[in-house]
């Protein structure tokens, strides 16, 4: 099993990830991580704090000499931040320090829509910092080095995972007819991260209209995975099932409260004739057995396992819940209104969700990899692979 942990506060010293299975062998550099952490940083809309951090990581445990060792791959990746913020986010108590008494910049009037006051009741904090430093989306940093070793082992079979912004603050972007055979470095190229020039201009207008009135934008982005083979995850159980995996992963990233797989909601809404893959055969095929589906309504998903056509998912995020006009809240010290807490954010962070989304996909099929066609280390692994698809191409064909 491949899996992951972070930690870290989004003013703290540093972020950490951990992450266990991934088989030895593995060629990895710190370059293959920073890519993708650099990524996560681009995007029109957003806040000052991309301008302070310029994430890198290091690598702690689990590689050598370029390659992976079999054992739990530490990564540390340091907050540029923390030493305008040591003061306020330091561990220790300090001398002479009063235990109760609030530090500097203390948070008592939570943001609605964020983790702010649910979190103060539940773990008992006077102090929304205590919350919210950790439900921070910072903490998608952490996240996205760890799958950046996903996405490098299953390039090493073929998957590519890209993503690009559909829908912004009100604005579709069309989706091109046919899609780029490259999505990232067709998307990179925009500052939102979508494939329709016009809706990229419509879309900064709105983002710089909302920006003077202090508000924040949402949106949703698509997330493509081709290359994938037919048999990834399981319909035995409801905790095997890939699409039920990848919705949590997906719903986990911050301010996200949409998923949808192929057609999703819109399958709800018309027949079955028009809902489902009709399939003919493809000699030659071999990841998907053989056959064709004449669409791909299903997203590549059916019966929770992969089908061999691409793995098509739309998520969506709302906006973000730090306003610099702020909205009315109760301050928790007094019980009185109040206006809730305003620090730096972004305007809007949807092209950066895309990457994080990119990510927690291919933390989740690397698992799947894992559990399919397992290995102790890289060769082992393609052994196997090599023989299943070879199987399947030839069951299909008999």
């Amino acid at each position: 099993m491949i899996r992951f942990t972070t930690a870290g506060e989004s003013h703290g010293p540093a972020l950490v990830a951990i992450l266990e299975g991934i088989p030895a062998g593995l060629p990895l550099t710190t370059a293959d991580v920073d890519a993708q952490l650099a990524r996560r940083q681009q995007g029109y809309g957003r806040g000052r704090r991309m301008q302070i951090e310029k994430d890198a990581v290091e690598f702690l445990s689990g590689v050598r000499r370029g390659e992976t060792l079999g054992s739990p791959i530490a990564m540390l990746i340091r907050n540029r931040d923390w030493k305008n913020w040591e003061d306020i986010m330091d561990a220790a108590e300090r001398e002479g320090e009063d235990a109760h008494a609030p530090r500097k910049r203390s948070v008592t009037r939570p943001r609605p829509g964020h983790a702010d006051l649910s979190g103060m009741l539940k773990y008992d904090r006077a102090d929304a910092r205590d919350i919210l430093e950790r439900a921070s989306a910072r903490e998608t940093t952490a996240r996205v080095a760890a799958s950046a070793v996903c996405r490098r082992l299953l390039a090493g079979f073929g998957v590519r995972i890209g993503s690009h912004v559909v829908h912004l603050g009100g604005i579709d972007a069309r989706r091109p007819d046919p899609m780029p055979d490259d999505l990232n470095a067709a998307a990179d190229q925009s500052p939102l991260r979508t494939l329709d020039p016009e809706a990229d201009a419509a879309m900064i207008a709105r983002i710089d209209e909302i920006k003077r009135a202090g508000n924040t934008l949402g949106g949703i982005a698509e997330v493509i995975a081709d290359g994938l083979p037919v048999g990834l995850g399981s319909h035995v159980s409801w905790d095997a099932k890939l699409d039920g995996r990848i919705g949590a992963a997906m719903m986990s990233i911050h301010a996200v409260k949409g998923v949808e797989i192929g057609m999703g909601f819109q399958a709800a809404r018309v027949t079955g004739a028009e809902a489902h893959d009709e399939i003919d055969p493809a000699p030659g095929r071999a990841l998907t057995g053989n056959v064709r589906r004449r669409t791909n309504r299903a997203g590549g998903l059916e019966g929770g396992i992969t089908n061999g056509e691409p793995l098509v998912v739309k998520v969506a995020m709302k906006p973000i819940s730090t306003l610099m006009r702020p909205l009315a809240t109760v301050d928790v010290a007094t019980g009185e209104p109040a206006s809730a807490v305003a620090e730096r954010s972004d305007v809007t962070a949807v092209p950066a969700m895309a990457v994080i989304a990119e990510g927690m996909l291919a933390l989740v099929l690397a698992n799947a990899f894992a559990e399919k066609f397992g290995g102790d280390s890289l060769a082992e692994m393609r052994r196997n692979y090599d023989a299943y698809v070879s199987h399947v191409a030839g069951r299909s064909s008999r």
